[in-house]
C-alpha cells in the first residue's frame, strides 16, 4: 500500500508540473497587457443539481487562479433554462463552494441580464445576423445537415428585419406555443462547424422561472447567452471544459457581432474522467428519483454532498485537484488517488479507536473473572502529541473475526490454536480451546494470559509474531458501520452497472469511548480504515459510521 501511494503521488506530481497551460496563457496576456493587470474568472454552474467531483476540479481551478493573480471570481448561475433548475440546487451550490473554502467576490445569475440579452438579441435582427424560424425541433434537425454535409437553409431565413422584430416581439409577450417559434442566429449553413449552422439563440417556454418568476416566456440558450454573461461581468479568461472547444467559435461570434470591447477569451481543460464513478448529473439525478440511492448526499454518491456525508475533508480534496493538474488531453484518473489524498489529510488529523467487526468471544480462563483494569494506548501512532487514552480490559473480550483461525494458513501470525499473539496494550494471549455451539459455528475462545507480559512491563526475551486489537466485551459499544464499494461495476459486457454490494451494513463492538461520538467526528478504526459519525443517523443512541477509505491489511490470503 505504502508504495502504491507513493507511485500515485510522484505520477500526480509529474502531471501538475507539466500541466499549467492556462497559467502560461494568462502570464502571457498579462506581459502583453491585454487585460491591463486584470484576472477575472467565474464558476457557472447551472443549478438543475447537486454538483459532483468533476466540478470540484473546476472550482478550484477557476477560484484558485484569480487568487493566484490577485484578481477576482464569480459565481453566477447560468439559470437559462427553468424547467430543470430549482432554488434547492443553488442553495447547495454555494454550501459546496463554501465547504471547499471559497469565497465568490460576486454572487450573480446569468438570468439578471435577461434585459441585456433581449437587448442585443433585437440587435443581431437589426444588424440582420438573427431571424425568427418556424420549423420545428424535427425538421432544424433534418435541415442542419452532419458532418460530412452542409445543412440547407431555413425557409423562413429570408424574413425582413421588419418582419422579425415583429415576430419576435410577439414571442416576448407570449402570443405562441412552446416549440412554435425560435429565434436562430444566422451564420453559415455550410460551416464545417456545426454549432455554426444557425444556432438556436431564443426558444419560447411558458414555465416559471425561479429568480425571475413569470416576467418571461422567452429564454436564452446558453451558448448565446454565456459570452454576454462573462462580457457584462468584465471576465477575462472563459475557462470551461473541453466540450465547448467547438462552441468556441460561436462564443466569439456573439461577442465580434455585437462589438463587444475586448471581449472575454474562453479556454477549454479536459473535464475530470474518475475510474468507477459516473460523472454525469443526468445520470445522477436519475439514480436519485428512481430511488437507487438514499439522495443526493448518499455516501456512495460522487456529488461534493456525497463525499462531504461520505467524510472526506475539503481539504483533501483539494489536494486531489492539484496533483491531477490541469491538461488539453482527455485522461482518465485513477481513483485511488483521491483514496490516498483522504488517508494522506487523515492520517495526522484523527484518533485511533478500537472496533471489532464479525466479533469473536474471547474468556481468559486464568484472569480474575470480577476484576477489570485499565491500559494505555496511543491516540495515533504517527503524532505522539496526541497523546494516550485508557481503556478497560476484563477476562471477557472480543476480537475482529479475520484474528482467528481455527486451521491457520501458512504464515499466519494471529490467534489460532495453540498460537500466542500480543492483544495490543495489554499482555501476551494464548488459545487453549474453541468452544463450539451445537450447529459446528463457534462459541467463544477459552485463552489464557500471561500476567508477566503487560505492555510497558519490560519484559525481555519474549516475543510474538502477531499483535492483534480488541474490546472489553463488558462494556463494548454496539455499533453499526456502513461499509461503501464503487457504485458503478463494470459487467461481463464492459457496461456500467450498479453495484448490488455498494452498501454493506454491518454490526460490530466498540471501545467505550465511541458512545460519545458526535455526528461529524471522524475516527481510524484500528487496522479497518478512516470513519464518520454519520451526520443523519448518528444520534445520542445510535452510532452509525460511515467508512470514508479502508486500509490495507498487512496479510493478505
Amino acid at each position: 500500500m505504502a508504495d502504491m501511494d507513493k507511485n500515485i503521488q510522484s505520477e500526480a506530481i509529474e502531471t501538475q508540473a507539466a500541466s499549467n497551460f492556462i497559467h502560461n496563457i494568462i502570464e502571457k496576456d498579462l506581459e502583453n497587457q491585454r487585460y491591463g493587470d486584470k484576472v477575472y474568472t467565474r464558476f457557472p454552474p447551472e443549478p438543475n443539481g447537486y454538483l459532483h467531483i468533476g466540478h470540484a476540479k473546476s472550482i478550484c481551478l477557476n477560484f484558485s487562479t484569480a487568487e493566484k493573480y490577485g484578481g477576482q471570481c464569480n459565481l453566477r448561475y447560468d439559470d437559462t433554462n427553468p424547467v430543470k433548475e430549482d432554488v434547492e440546487y443553488v442553495d447547495s451550490i454555494e454550501e459546496d463552494v463554501k465547504w471547499l473554502g471559497w469565497t465568490w467576490s460576486k454572487r450573480l445569475f446569468a438570468s439578471d441580464y435577461f434585459d441585456k440579452m433581449y437587448d442585443c438579441a433585437v440587435t443581431l435582427i437589426k444588424k440582420g445576423k438573427a431571424y425568427v424560424c418556424d420549423l420545428n425541433a424535427e425538421q432544424m434537425k433534418e435541415y442542419r445537415g452532419t458532418l460530412k454535409e452542409p445543412g440547407k437553409e431555413s425557409p423562413y431565413r429570408n424574413r425582413t428585419i421588419e418582419e422579425n422584430l415583429q415576430l419576435f416581439e410577439e414571442m416576448k409577450a407570449g402570443k405562441y406555443a412552446d416549440g412554435e417559434k425560435v429565434l436562430r442566429a444566422k451564420i453559415d449553413m455550410a460551416s464545417p462547424n456545426i454549432n455554426m449552422r444557425d444556432p438556436v439563440i431564443y426558444r419560447t417556454a411558458h414555465t416559471s422561472h425561479h429568480n425571475t418568476g413569470d416576467a418571461w416566456c422567452i429564454y436564452p440558450m446558453y451558448d448565446y447567452a454565456h459570452p454576454i454573461e462573462d462580457a457584462i461581468e468584465g471576465i477575462t479568461h472563459s475557462i470551461c471544459t473541453l466540450e465547448f472547444e467547438d462552441h468556441r467559435p460561436l462564443y466569439d461570434w456573439v461577442l465580434s457581432e455585437l462589438d463587444w470591447p475586448t471581449p472575454p477569451q474562453q479556454i477549454e481543460f479536459a473535464r475530470l474522467n474518475l475510474t468507477n464513478t459516473v460523472m454525469s448529473k443526468r445520470y445522477l439525478k436519475a439514480l436519485v428519483d428512481n430511488g437507487e440511492v438514499e439522495s443526493w448526499d448518499d455516501p456512495r454518491m460522487p456529488t461534493i454532498a456525497g463525499l462531504r456525508r461520505r467524510g472526506y475533508t475539503p481539504e483533501a480534496i483539494r489536494d486531489f485537484c492539484d496533483r491531477i493538474g490541469v491538461s488539453k488531453a482527455n485522461s482518465l484518473v485513477d481513483i485511488a488517488l483521491l483514496e490516498h489524498c483522504i488517508r494522506e489529510d487523515l492520517k495526522s488529523k484523527v484518533q485511533s479507536r478500537n472496533v471489532v467487526e464479525n466479533p469473536i468471544k474471547i474468556v481468559i480462563t486464568n484472569y480474575p473473572e470480577e476484576q477489570t483494569e485499565e491500559v494505555e494506548v496511543e491516540n495515533n501512532k504517527e503524532v505522539p502529541e496526541m497523546g494516550n487514552r485508557m481503556i478497560p480490559f476484563s477476562n471477557e473480550l472480543y476480537v475482529d473475526g479475520e484474528d482467528f483461525m481455527e486451521v491457520p494458513e501458512k504464515k499466519y501470525f494471529r490467534l489460532f490454536p495453540g498460537n500466542e499473539v500480543r492483544f495490543k496494550g495489554a499482555y501476551f494471549i494464548k488459545c487453549d480451546e474453541v468452544i463450539k455451539n451445537e450447529d459446528g459455528t463457534i462459541k467463544e475462545l477459552h485463552c489464557t494470559y500471561d500476567p508477566e507480559t503487560r505492555s510497558g512491563s519490560g519484559f525481555e526475551g519474549r516475543k510474538v509474531k502477531g499483535t492483534i486489537h480488541w474490546v472489553d466485551a463488558k462494556t463494548a459499544v454496539k455499533i453499526k458501520i456502513r461499509q461503501y464499494g464503487y457504485l458503478m461495476i463494470e459487467d461481463e459486457n464492459g457496461e456500467n452497472i450498479m453495484n448490488p454490494e455498494s452498501l454493506v451494513e454491518i454490526e460490530a463492538y466498540a471501545e467505550p469511548a465511541l458512545a460519545e461520538a458526535k455526528p461529524g467526528e471522524r475516527f481510524q478504526f484500528f487496522r479497518h480504515g478512516y470513519y464518520i459519525a454519520d451526520t443523519k443517523l448518528t444520534t445520542d443512541r445510535s452510532k452509525v459510521f460511515n467508512r470514508i477509505v479502508d486500509l490495507k491489511s498487512s496479510w493478505k490470503k
